[in-house]
């Protein structure tokens, strides 16, 4: 048996995120760390939880309030707003904007190009009542 056989596998930051994110979205409301450990299959160290946690609450990505002596966590958002904070994110950390959104657009497909086109016709979309 190989060292790669008998180690698991190491799953990257943003993959632990994704998953963390992933329990909180399926649950009722507020929940402790160690409902997120456990939904996630218990391999992960609390401690591991808590930094993820943590570095989500940094990201905006979650909110918690103290619930007696602990904190209770949950999605600042569902998946789709998630996903737009992330794609701001990028936007915001590019220097050329207008090319950045341009390449963007050119390489939607059909569909895509039409969803997005009715989104901002729509006032809401645009900020437009």
């Amino acid at each position: 048996m190989t060292d790669d056989q008998r180690r698991p596998r190491r799953r990257g930051q943003g993959e632990l995120e994704a998953l963390v994110l992933a329990a909180l979205a399926e649950a009722d409301g507020p929940v402790p760390a160690g409902w997120v450990q456990e939904r996630l299959g218990g391999d992960l160290a609390y401690t591991t939880v808590i930094t993820i946690l943590t570095r989500l609450l940094d990201k905006g990505a979650v909110t918690r309030e103290r619930a007696g002596r602990f904190f209770v966590w949950t999605p600042a958002a569902d998946q789709a707003g998630l996903a737009a904070r992330r794609m701001r994110k990028v936007l915001d950390a590019e220097s050329d904007r207008e090319a950045v959104l341009a390449s963007f657009v050119t390489g939607l497909g059909a569909d895509d190009e039409r969803l997005l086109r009715e989104l901002l016709g729509h006032p809401r979309a645009t900020g437009e009542d």
